[in-house]
């Protein structure tokens, strides 16, 4: 095979320390691009014959109608609502959804992607997973002309639409809502620290104890690996055993909160009178626990509508390469786990 159908915009990018989207930028003289960069890539790839890959070039003449999308889990109330919004818009511009899950773990999305590619989707949605990092394997389907958007967990650093929600509002309104009924002691079990929304929310957190002249207390913050009812049950004891425990807790997602409840209720620890519980996602299961649970809902919904809308206007209309960021409105959806009764 010669270097002509060999070199790629990946292989341009490694070559010139620079990332595929600036490469891919550079080749159409964007204007966000610098002179000196966009003369760099073309005479790189002048002087080594590179064309566009087949595939991005008539990608718009070869649609499949069906659309990619990757997600952690699938047996997840927030990604299957995401899930439910994607499918019944893609239905009205005659779209299909083909659904993957990576579980969390970046080896599996990675093949995930790649089956993607292989069944020949014209874009892909997708939420990484919380071992990923950089995203070579998510910018192959820009090297190839199909769009992609990023939803709920991104990478900030992939020039690469997204549509997310206010995570850092969410968690300040949730721990705003406890301090306003009375709350002071209030314990974060928090995401994992390398994970971009689960920061947002931590931040969220500690502004809220800032602006109402409240410590932020280390020992009142553990963080997640897994995200799980376990690791929710487990971190509650820990919180317990502290010489001064707090009377409140935000936690990362509702499994993790459930985990929380298990704890509390084994203890015979009253809710919320002892101490309260918010959530995050806004699961169906927040309304069937005793008590019912206080949550941020995330709008997966519409999220997933939201997400679609998108790539479809990338797919019929716009230029791909600029990047566009949605960012939908939390709501904190108030029940009895944290209003003490009178």
């Amino acid at each position: 095979m010669s270097e002509r159908r060999k070199l790629t915009l990946k292989d341009i990018a490694k070559e010139l320390g620079i990332s595929i989207s600036t490469a891919s930028r550079a080749l159409k003289a964007h204007p966000d691009i610098a002179e000196e960069t966009i003369q760099l890539v073309k005479d790189y790839a002048a002087k080594h014959n590179y064309v566009p890959n087949i595939i991005a070039v008539n990608f718009r003449k070869s649609r499949t109608k069906n659309i990619g999308l990757i997600v952690p889990e699938l047996v997840h109330h927030f990604f299957s609502t995401v899930i439910s919004g994607a499918i019944d818009e893609a239905k009205k511009s005659g779209y299909n959804i083909l659904v993957s899950q990576s579980n969390d773990h970046l080896t599996d999305e990675i093949i995930a992607c790649r089956t993607m590619m292989a069944s020949s989707v014209d874009g892909l949605l997708i939420s990484i997973s919380n071992e990923t990092f950089e995203g070579d394997h998510i910018l192959e389907f820009v090297d190839e002309g199909k769009p992609v958007i990023q939803f709920d967990k991104v990478l900030e650093k992939l020039s690469i639409p997204q549509v997310i929600v206010d995570d850092f509002e969410g968690g300040y309104q949730a721990t705003k809502h406890l301090i306003e009924n009375g709350y002071s002691r209030i314990a974060h079990i928090a995401g994992r620290k390398d994970v971009l929304n689960a920061c947002e929310r931590l931040k969220g957190y500690k502004q809220a104890l800032n602006d109402h002249q409240l410590p932020v207390l280390e020992e009142y913050i553990i963080h997640c690996e897994s995200i799980s009812e376990e690791e929710g049950e487990i971190f509650m004891d820990r919180l317990l055993a502290l010489p001064n425990p707090p009377d409140a807790v935000f936690c990362i997602t509702d499994l993790v909160a459930l985990g929380v409840f298990k704890t509390l209720k084994k203890r015979a620890i009253r809710i919320p009178d002892q101490v309260a519980i918010v959530g995050f996602s806004n699961w169906k299961l927040a309304e069937i626990v005793t008590p019912s649970l206080t949550s941020v809902d995330q709008h997966g919904y519409k999220m997933g509508v939201e997400a679609i809308r998108m790539l479809i206007q990338k797919l019929d209309n716009k230029e791909y390469e600029i990047p566009e960021k949605i960012e939908l409105k939390t709501a904190l959806v108030i029940r009895e786990s944290s209003v003490k009764s009178t």
